[in-house]
């Protein structure tokens, strides 16, 4: 990424904008933007979510995992606008089971990127199925958008829920339903 050059791009905004803010040091304002996306806005492109999962081997007849409400922040690619929830997870191992921690980096590193939530949910759970080799893979995620609540239609209590499945859990509707009652008991959206 080009720090220098988002920066201009970002100093050429405010001058577009055509207003002056006496008082304010708006001389750094470009620099502190670009900083805030390169470090940590769209940080998730310097990390390869594969990487991020360590596993162990998982016990003989290990029943499934289930990882709920794990926060995230991600930049909607359509107004560059931040969106923000939670996301659930539930794996059924196979022969791995996933670091817990692990799971929240993946998740991480995918959201610290630009985005739709689409997307981001199936990356997530395409990124679980190809580590860990489960025998099913069920990511929901809950988001508020800021280009819903912001600007446009201006619904404040409007929210997005996805869901994306592999092997068993897509395979399988009965299965799917009984983790998905798990996943979600006692939240609201996972």
């Amino acid at each position: 990424m080009d720090r220098a050059e988002m920066a201009r791009a970002m100093r050429a905004f405010l001058a577009a904008i055509d207003q002056r803010f006496p008082g304010d040091d708006l001389e750094r304002t470009p620099v502190r933007v670009a900083d805030a996306w390169v470090d940590d806005l769209i940080a998730g492109y310097d990390v390869d979510p594969a990487a991020e999962m360590t596993w162990t081997p998982a016990p003989p007849g290990c029943g499934p995992v289930l990882v709920r409400r794990i926060s995230f922040s991600s930049i909607c690619v359509h107004h560059l606008l931040p969106f923000f929830g939670r996301i659930g997870v539930a794996y059924l191992p196979a022969e791995r089971m996933a670091g817990l921690s692990k799971i929240g980096r993946v998740a991480d590193a995918l959201a610290r990127r630009m985005q739709t939530q689409e997307k981001l949910t199936g990356e997530i759970a395409d990124t679980l199925a190809h580590t860990l080799a489960p025998r099913g893979v069920l990511v929901l995620v809950d988001a508020q958008h800021t280009c819903m609540t912001l600007r446009g239609v201006r619904k404040e209590r409007g929210r997005m829920t996805t869901l994306a499945t592999r092997g068993l859990y897509e395979e399988d509707r009965a299965s799917r339903a009984e983790i998905l009652s798990l996943l979600t008991a006692g939240t609201a959206g996972g």
